[in-house]
Protein backbone atom coordinates (compact mmCIF):
# COMPACT_ATOMS: atom_id res chain seq x y z
CA UNK A 1 0.00 0.00 0.00
CA UNK A 2 1.31 3.53 -0.83
CA UNK A 3 2.51 6.01 1.80
CA UNK A 4 -0.49 8.45 1.63
CA UNK A 5 -3.20 4.95 1.30
CA UNK A 6 -5.52 5.08 4.60
CA UNK A 7 -4.74 1.26 6.28
CA UNK A 8 -8.24 -0.09 7.32
CA UNK A 9 -8.42 -3.30 8.88
CA UNK A 10 -11.52 -5.85 9.19
CA UNK A 11 -11.78 -7.83 12.45
CA UNK A 12 -13.96 -10.82 11.76
CA UNK A 13 -14.82 -13.20 14.67
CA UNK A 14 -14.87 -16.88 13.66
CA UNK A 15 -18.29 -18.46 14.23
CA UNK A 16 -18.97 -16.26 16.78
CA UNK A 17 -21.40 -17.71 19.11
CA UNK A 18 -20.63 -21.08 18.68
CA UNK A 19 -16.88 -20.66 20.43
CA UNK A 20 -18.32 -18.33 23.28
CA UNK A 21 -20.56 -21.26 23.72
CA UNK A 22 -17.20 -23.65 23.65
CA UNK A 23 -15.86 -21.70 26.61
CA UNK A 24 -18.62 -22.78 28.77
CA UNK A 25 -18.48 -25.90 26.68
CA UNK A 26 -14.61 -27.23 26.69
CA UNK A 27 -16.05 -30.81 26.61
CA UNK A 28 -17.59 -30.20 23.62
CA UNK A 29 -14.47 -28.74 21.91
CA UNK A 30 -13.57 -32.07 19.87
CA UNK A 31 -16.99 -32.54 18.75
CA UNK A 32 -19.12 -31.34 15.99
CA UNK A 33 -21.82 -28.25 17.72
CA UNK A 34 -23.74 -25.76 16.77
CA UNK A 35 -25.91 -22.97 18.49
CA UNK A 36 -30.37 -22.79 17.35
CA UNK A 37 -33.08 -22.06 18.26
CA UNK A 38 -34.33 -24.93 19.92
CA UNK A 39 -32.14 -27.67 20.61
CA UNK A 40 -34.31 -29.84 23.46
CA UNK A 41 -37.33 -30.08 20.57
CA UNK A 42 -35.16 -30.15 17.48
CA UNK A 43 -36.29 -28.04 15.42
CA UNK A 44 -35.30 -24.55 14.32
CA UNK A 45 -32.31 -22.66 12.39
CA UNK A 46 -28.72 -22.97 12.88
CA UNK A 47 -27.43 -19.33 14.08
CA UNK A 48 -23.50 -20.82 14.04
CA UNK A 49 -21.18 -23.36 14.16
CA UNK A 50 -17.88 -24.59 15.24
CA UNK A 51 -15.27 -25.67 12.39
CA UNK A 52 -15.85 -29.31 12.89
CA UNK A 53 -19.91 -28.77 12.17
CA UNK A 54 -18.49 -26.92 8.99
CA UNK A 55 -16.26 -29.51 7.73
CA UNK A 56 -19.74 -32.36 8.03
CA UNK A 57 -21.46 -29.72 5.73
CA UNK A 58 -23.66 -27.90 8.12
CA UNK A 59 -24.11 -24.31 7.32
CA UNK A 60 -25.69 -20.93 8.71
CA UNK A 61 -29.52 -21.04 8.62
CA UNK A 62 -30.58 -24.27 7.83
CA UNK A 63 -32.91 -26.48 9.50
CA UNK A 64 -31.66 -28.46 12.43
CA UNK A 65 -33.07 -31.10 11.15
CA UNK A 66 -30.82 -30.79 7.72
CA UNK A 67 -27.95 -30.59 9.86
CA UNK A 68 -28.78 -33.53 11.87
CA UNK A 69 -29.53 -35.38 8.45
CA UNK A 70 -25.74 -34.22 7.62
CA UNK A 71 -23.92 -34.35 11.17
CA UNK A 72 -26.09 -36.91 13.39
CA UNK A 73 -23.75 -36.45 15.95
CA UNK A 74 -24.22 -32.58 16.11
CA UNK A 75 -24.38 -31.54 19.56
CA UNK A 76 -27.05 -28.44 19.40
CA UNK A 77 -26.85 -25.65 22.05
CA UNK A 78 -29.51 -23.00 22.90
CA UNK A 79 -28.16 -19.24 22.29
CA UNK A 80 -26.99 -16.73 24.87
CA UNK A 81 -27.57 -13.20 23.67
CA UNK A 82 -26.53 -11.22 27.00
CA UNK A 83 -22.80 -13.47 27.06
CA UNK A 84 -22.38 -12.93 23.05
CA UNK A 85 -23.23 -8.85 23.89
CA UNK A 86 -20.48 -9.37 27.17
CA UNK A 87 -17.59 -10.37 25.20
CA UNK A 88 -18.56 -8.41 22.01
CA UNK A 89 -17.57 -5.33 24.53
CA UNK A 90 -14.56 -7.24 25.28
CA UNK A 91 -13.47 -7.69 21.77
CA UNK A 92 -14.02 -4.16 20.90
CA UNK A 93 -11.94 -2.68 23.97
CA UNK A 94 -8.97 -4.73 22.80
CA UNK A 95 -9.43 -3.13 19.40
CA UNK A 96 -9.63 0.21 21.36
CA UNK A 97 -6.17 -0.37 22.43
CA UNK A 98 -4.15 -0.07 19.29
CA UNK A 99 -6.84 3.03 17.38
CA UNK A 100 -10.13 5.22 18.89
CA UNK A 101 -11.34 4.98 14.93
CA UNK A 102 -13.36 2.01 15.79
CA UNK A 103 -16.85 0.98 13.90
CA UNK A 104 -18.72 -1.93 14.70
CA UNK A 105 -20.37 -3.25 12.08
CA UNK A 106 -21.94 -6.43 13.71
CA UNK A 107 -21.79 -8.36 16.97
CA UNK A 108 -18.98 -10.46 16.02
CA UNK A 109 -17.03 -8.08 13.37
CA UNK A 110 -15.42 -4.17 13.72
CA UNK A 111 -13.56 -1.67 10.79
CA UNK A 112 -10.23 -0.21 12.70
CA UNK A 113 -8.83 2.63 10.90
CA UNK A 114 -4.96 1.97 12.02
CA UNK A 115 -3.45 4.74 9.92
CA UNK A 116 -2.04 6.89 12.78
CA UNK A 117 -1.32 3.98 14.58
CA UNK A 118 1.56 2.45 12.75
CA UNK A 119 4.18 4.40 14.52
CA UNK A 120 3.22 2.71 17.21
CA UNK A 121 2.63 -0.55 16.90
CA UNK A 122 4.06 -1.53 13.33
CA UNK A 123 2.22 -2.07 9.96
CA UNK A 124 -1.42 -2.95 9.02
CA UNK A 125 -0.72 -6.55 8.78
CA UNK A 126 1.58 -6.26 11.96
CA UNK A 127 -1.36 -5.10 14.10
CA UNK A 128 -3.86 -7.41 12.82
CA UNK A 129 -1.59 -10.30 13.62
CA UNK A 130 -1.13 -9.01 17.49
CA UNK A 131 -4.90 -8.36 17.64
CA UNK A 132 -5.80 -11.95 16.74
CA UNK A 133 -3.27 -13.31 19.03
CA UNK A 134 -4.06 -10.59 22.08
CA UNK A 135 -7.56 -11.98 21.72
CA UNK A 136 -7.31 -15.44 21.36
CA UNK A 137 -4.85 -15.11 24.62
CA UNK A 138 -6.87 -13.06 26.60
CA UNK A 139 -10.38 -14.27 25.77
CA UNK A 140 -9.98 -17.96 23.74
CA UNK A 141 -11.23 -17.03 20.73
CA UNK A 142 -9.98 -16.55 16.93
CA UNK A 143 -10.76 -13.89 14.41
CA UNK A 144 -10.04 -13.32 10.78
CA UNK A 145 -8.84 -10.53 9.82
CA UNK A 146 -8.84 -8.03 6.47
CA UNK A 147 -6.19 -5.78 6.07
CA UNK A 148 -6.71 -3.15 3.26
CA UNK A 149 -6.78 0.79 1.95
CA UNK A 150 -10.47 1.08 2.09
CA UNK A 151 -13.47 -0.78 4.18
CA UNK A 152 -15.21 -2.45 1.17
CA UNK A 153 -11.63 -4.75 0.68
CA UNK A 154 -10.83 -4.78 4.45
CA UNK A 155 -13.75 -6.89 4.90
CA UNK A 156 -13.49 -8.72 1.66
CA UNK A 157 -10.27 -9.74 3.51
CA UNK A 158 -11.40 -10.89 6.57
CA UNK A 159 -13.90 -13.45 4.41
CA UNK A 160 -11.21 -14.74 2.30
CA UNK A 161 -9.25 -16.79 4.40
CA UNK A 162 -11.02 -18.54 7.70
CA UNK A 163 -10.24 -19.15 10.71
CA UNK A 164 -7.54 -17.47 12.76
CA UNK A 165 -5.80 -15.62 9.62
CA UNK A 166 -4.85 -12.53 8.11
CA UNK A 167 -5.20 -11.03 4.45
CA UNK A 168 -3.87 -8.37 3.15
CA UNK A 169 -5.13 -7.03 -0.24
CA UNK A 170 -2.90 -4.21 -1.33
CA UNK A 171 -3.57 -1.84 -4.69
CA UNK A 172 -0.83 -4.24 -6.15
CA UNK A 173 -2.87 -7.45 -5.46
CA UNK A 174 -6.16 -6.83 -5.26
CA UNK A 175 -6.85 -7.84 -8.99
CA UNK A 176 -5.16 -10.96 -8.65
CA UNK A 177 -7.03 -12.01 -5.16
CA UNK A 178 -10.53 -10.90 -5.77
CA UNK A 179 -11.57 -10.77 -9.28
CA UNK A 180 -11.32 -14.25 -9.62
CA UNK A 181 -13.94 -14.72 -7.12
CA UNK A 182 -17.57 -15.62 -7.76
CA UNK A 183 -19.66 -12.00 -7.97
CA UNK A 184 -21.94 -13.51 -5.27
CA UNK A 185 -18.85 -12.98 -3.10
CA UNK A 186 -19.04 -9.38 -3.16
CA UNK A 187 -19.38 -7.05 -0.45
CA UNK A 188 -23.21 -5.95 -0.98
CA UNK A 189 -24.25 -8.71 -4.00
CA UNK A 190 -27.08 -10.45 -2.46
CA UNK A 191 -28.82 -13.81 -3.78
CA UNK A 192 -30.96 -11.59 -6.05
CA UNK A 193 -28.78 -9.20 -7.69
CA UNK A 194 -25.89 -12.27 -8.53
CA UNK A 195 -28.83 -14.25 -10.31
CA UNK A 196 -29.62 -10.52 -12.25
CA UNK A 197 -25.22 -10.21 -12.88
CA UNK A 198 -25.36 -13.99 -13.97
CA UNK A 199 -28.46 -13.55 -16.25
CA UNK A 200 -25.86 -10.71 -17.96
CA UNK A 201 -23.40 -12.72 -18.40
CA UNK A 202 -21.19 -11.63 -15.30
CA UNK A 203 -20.13 -14.51 -13.24
CA UNK A 204 -17.24 -12.88 -11.22
CA UNK A 205 -16.04 -9.65 -9.57
CA UNK A 206 -13.80 -8.84 -12.25
CA UNK A 207 -16.33 -9.17 -14.73
CA UNK A 208 -18.30 -6.80 -12.22
CA UNK A 209 -14.88 -4.29 -12.45
CA UNK A 210 -14.05 -4.43 -16.26
CA UNK A 211 -18.50 -4.10 -16.88
CA UNK A 212 -19.68 -0.40 -18.15
CA UNK A 213 -20.92 1.27 -15.25
CA UNK A 214 -23.85 2.80 -17.16
CA UNK A 215 -25.19 -0.04 -18.16
CA UNK A 216 -24.86 -1.82 -14.59
CA UNK A 217 -26.31 1.17 -13.42
CA UNK A 218 -29.47 0.61 -15.83
CA UNK A 219 -29.85 -2.83 -14.49
CA UNK A 220 -29.52 -2.37 -10.94
CA UNK A 221 -30.11 1.06 -10.13
CA UNK A 222 -27.70 3.02 -7.53
CA UNK A 223 -26.30 -0.03 -6.95
CA UNK A 224 -24.95 -1.49 -10.38
CA UNK A 225 -22.38 2.19 -9.97
CA UNK A 226 -21.43 1.36 -6.62
CA UNK A 227 -20.36 -2.02 -7.24
CA UNK A 228 -18.67 -0.91 -10.30
CA UNK A 229 -16.82 1.83 -8.07
CA UNK A 230 -16.29 -1.11 -5.15
CA UNK A 231 -15.23 -3.75 -7.61
CA UNK A 232 -12.24 -0.93 -9.08
CA UNK A 233 -11.41 -0.43 -5.26
CA UNK A 234 -12.70 3.42 -5.05
CA UNK A 235 -14.17 2.91 -1.76
CA UNK A 236 -13.26 6.11 0.43
CA UNK A 237 -16.24 6.03 3.26
CA UNK A 238 -14.53 6.86 6.55
CA UNK A 239 -14.34 4.58 9.68
CA UNK A 240 -16.31 5.86 12.21
CA UNK A 241 -15.38 6.66 15.92
CA UNK A 242 -17.61 4.26 18.22
CA UNK A 243 -18.21 6.65 20.14
CA UNK A 244 -18.92 9.46 17.34
CA UNK A 245 -22.08 8.07 16.43
CA UNK A 246 -25.18 10.42 16.94
CA UNK A 247 -27.89 8.68 18.72
CA UNK A 248 -31.19 7.16 16.32
CA UNK A 249 -34.28 9.40 17.95
CA UNK A 250 -36.32 6.52 15.69
CA UNK A 251 -36.60 4.20 12.99
CA UNK A 252 -38.88 3.83 10.13
CA UNK A 253 -39.87 2.94 6.74
CA UNK A 254 -42.73 4.31 4.46
CA UNK A 255 -44.18 3.39 1.44
CA UNK A 256 -46.13 4.58 -1.35
CA UNK A 257 -48.11 1.75 -3.11
CA UNK A 258 -48.80 0.61 -6.34
CA UNK A 259 -52.53 0.66 -5.47
CA UNK A 260 -54.60 2.18 -2.74
CA UNK A 261 -54.81 0.47 -0.07
CA UNK A 262 -58.88 0.01 0.34
CA UNK A 263 -59.31 -3.33 2.30
CA UNK A 264 -58.68 -4.68 5.44
CA UNK A 265 -56.53 -6.87 4.09
CA UNK A 266 -54.30 -4.60 2.13
CA UNK A 267 -53.69 -2.91 5.31
CA UNK A 268 -52.83 -5.83 7.21
CA UNK A 269 -50.54 -6.66 4.38
CA UNK A 270 -48.77 -3.13 4.43
CA UNK A 271 -48.48 -2.96 8.19
CA UNK A 272 -46.78 -6.29 7.97
CA UNK A 273 -44.09 -5.53 6.19
CA UNK A 274 -43.19 -2.33 7.31
CA UNK A 275 -43.23 -3.38 10.67
CA UNK A 276 -41.03 -6.57 9.59
CA UNK A 277 -38.36 -4.02 8.35
CA UNK A 278 -38.98 -1.60 11.04
CA UNK A 279 -38.01 -4.38 13.18
CA UNK A 280 -35.52 -5.39 11.60
CA UNK A 281 -33.56 -2.53 11.47
CA UNK A 282 -34.20 -1.75 15.58
CA UNK A 283 -32.50 -5.04 16.30
CA UNK A 284 -29.68 -4.17 13.58
CA UNK A 285 -29.13 -0.99 15.68
CA UNK A 286 -29.75 -3.19 19.28
CA UNK A 287 -32.51 -0.65 20.14
CA UNK A 288 -36.01 -1.11 20.68
CA UNK A 289 -39.22 1.30 20.81
CA UNK A 290 -41.08 2.44 23.63
CA UNK A 291 -43.79 3.88 21.11
CA UNK A 292 -45.22 3.53 17.46
CA UNK A 293 -46.22 6.58 15.39
CA UNK A 294 -48.28 5.60 12.15
CA UNK A 295 -48.41 8.11 8.74
CA UNK A 296 -51.67 8.08 6.79
CA UNK A 297 -51.65 9.99 3.41
CA UNK A 298 -55.09 9.81 1.12
CA UNK A 299 -54.70 9.63 -2.81
CA UNK A 300 -55.62 13.65 -2.60
CA UNK A 301 -52.07 13.72 -0.05
CA UNK A 302 -53.92 14.88 3.12
CA UNK A 303 -51.34 13.27 5.94
CA UNK A 304 -52.68 12.57 9.13
CA UNK A 305 -49.76 11.32 11.98
CA UNK A 306 -50.95 9.50 15.13
CA UNK A 307 -48.95 7.62 17.67
CA UNK A 308 -49.19 5.46 20.65
CA UNK A 309 -46.99 4.29 23.50
CA UNK A 310 -46.44 0.80 24.28
CA UNK A 311 -46.74 -0.50 27.79
CA UNK A 312 -43.39 -3.06 27.19
CA UNK A 313 -40.60 -1.47 24.82
CA UNK A 314 -40.09 -3.97 21.55
CA UNK A 315 -38.37 -4.21 18.47
CA UNK A 316 -40.36 -7.26 17.32
CA UNK A 317 -42.46 -7.10 14.01
CA UNK A 318 -45.73 -8.54 15.10
CA UNK A 319 -46.09 -6.65 18.40
CA UNK A 320 -45.49 -3.03 16.57
CA UNK A 321 -48.08 -4.27 13.83
CA UNK A 322 -50.62 -4.75 16.19
CA UNK A 323 -50.10 -1.30 17.97
CA UNK A 324 -50.18 0.34 14.59
CA UNK A 325 -53.07 -1.75 13.12
CA UNK A 326 -54.74 0.01 16.49
CA UNK A 327 -53.94 2.95 15.46
CA UNK A 328 -55.18 2.84 12.12
CA UNK A 329 -58.53 1.04 13.51
CA UNK A 330 -58.85 4.14 15.56
CA UNK A 331 -57.79 6.93 13.42
CA UNK A 332 -58.80 6.12 9.94
CA UNK A 333 -62.42 5.25 8.82
CA UNK A 334 -62.98 2.11 7.16
CA UNK A 335 -63.09 1.62 3.67
CA UNK A 336 -61.21 5.22 2.99
CA UNK A 337 -58.49 4.30 0.74
CA UNK A 338 -54.76 4.77 1.93
CA UNK A 339 -52.19 5.81 -0.71
CA UNK A 340 -48.77 5.91 1.15
CA UNK A 341 -48.15 3.96 4.95
CA UNK A 342 -45.18 5.30 7.43
CA UNK A 343 -44.48 2.99 10.72
CA UNK A 344 -41.84 4.71 12.73
CA UNK A 345 -40.55 3.23 15.98
CA UNK A 346 -40.35 6.37 18.67
CA UNK A 347 -38.44 7.47 21.72
CA UNK A 348 -35.86 4.50 21.11
CA UNK A 349 -34.06 2.54 24.33
CA UNK A 350 -31.13 0.05 24.05
CA UNK A 351 -32.47 -2.90 23.86
CA UNK A 352 -30.44 -4.26 27.18
CA UNK A 353 -32.98 -2.22 28.65
CA UNK A 354 -34.20 -4.41 31.71
CA UNK A 355 -37.83 -4.47 31.13
CA UNK A 356 -40.53 -4.33 34.17
CA UNK A 357 -42.39 -7.15 32.02
CA UNK A 358 -44.81 -8.53 34.27
CA UNK A 359 -44.08 -11.94 32.26
CA UNK A 360 -47.72 -13.69 33.01
CA UNK A 361 -47.39 -17.51 32.00
CA UNK A 362 -47.86 -18.22 28.12
CA UNK A 363 -47.36 -14.38 27.48
CA UNK A 364 -43.89 -13.94 28.70
CA UNK A 365 -43.68 -17.34 26.90
CA UNK A 366 -45.12 -16.32 23.45
CA UNK A 367 -42.71 -12.95 23.64
CA UNK A 368 -39.53 -14.99 23.90
CA UNK A 369 -40.92 -17.03 21.01
CA UNK A 370 -41.50 -14.08 19.02
CA UNK A 371 -38.15 -12.78 19.58
CA UNK A 372 -36.61 -16.11 18.69
CA UNK A 373 -38.59 -16.38 15.49
CA UNK A 374 -37.50 -12.87 14.38
CA UNK A 375 -33.89 -13.03 15.00
CA UNK A 376 -33.86 -16.22 13.38
CA UNK A 377 -35.33 -14.42 10.51
CA UNK A 378 -32.52 -11.54 10.76
CA UNK A 379 -29.92 -14.49 10.31
CA UNK A 380 -31.52 -16.16 7.30
CA UNK A 381 -32.19 -12.98 5.74
CA UNK A 382 -28.25 -11.73 6.47
CA UNK A 383 -27.21 -15.33 4.61
CA UNK A 384 -29.73 -15.21 1.71
CA UNK A 385 -31.28 -11.75 1.33
CA UNK A 386 -34.21 -10.04 2.44
CA UNK A 387 -36.68 -11.53 0.15
CA UNK A 388 -35.35 -15.06 1.56
CA UNK A 389 -38.12 -15.49 4.27
CA UNK A 390 -40.79 -13.09 5.69
CA UNK A 391 -44.29 -13.58 7.15
CA UNK A 392 -47.27 -15.05 4.95
CA UNK A 393 -49.30 -12.44 5.09
CA UNK A 394 -47.21 -10.00 2.52
CA UNK A 395 -46.75 -13.05 0.09
CA UNK A 396 -47.64 -12.85 -3.42
CA UNK A 397 -49.10 -9.23 -2.42
CA UNK A 398 -50.12 -6.58 -5.65
CA UNK A 399 -49.79 -3.36 -3.48
CA UNK A 400 -45.92 -3.11 -3.88
CA UNK A 401 -45.55 -4.21 -0.16
CA UNK A 402 -42.08 -6.15 0.80
CA UNK A 403 -39.09 -6.05 3.08
CA UNK A 404 -37.01 -3.77 2.87
CA UNK A 405 -32.67 -4.88 2.70
CA UNK A 406 -31.68 -3.68 5.97
CA UNK A 407 -28.57 -2.04 4.15
CA UNK A 408 -31.30 0.20 1.62
CA UNK A 409 -31.87 3.69 2.64
CA UNK A 410 -34.10 4.24 5.38
CA UNK A 411 -36.05 7.09 7.09
CA UNK A 412 -33.83 7.21 10.71
CA UNK A 413 -34.23 10.82 12.40
CA UNK A 414 -31.20 11.70 14.60
CA UNK A 415 -30.23 13.78 17.32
Amino acid sequence: MSQQDRVILHCDMNGFFASVELLSHPELKDRPMAVCGSPDKRHGIILAKNELAKKAGVVTAETVWQALKKCPDLHLVPPHMSKYKHYSRLINEIYQRFTDMVEPFSIDESWLDVTASQSLFGSGKEMADTIRETVKGELGLTLSAGVSFNKIFAKMGSEYKKPDATTLITRENYKEILWPLPARDMFFVGKATAQKLADAGIKTIGDIASSDPHTLEKMLGKQGRQLWEYTNGLDESPVARADSAEKIKSVGNGVTFTRDLVTEDDIITAVTSLSDTVAGRLRKYGMKACGVKVDIKDPYFKVISRQKQLFTPTNLAAELAKNALDIIHASWKKGNPIRMLTITGINLTDESFDEQLSLFGESGESRRKGEQIERTMDQVRKKYGSSSIGFAAVLDNDIGAYVRDYGEEEKEKKE
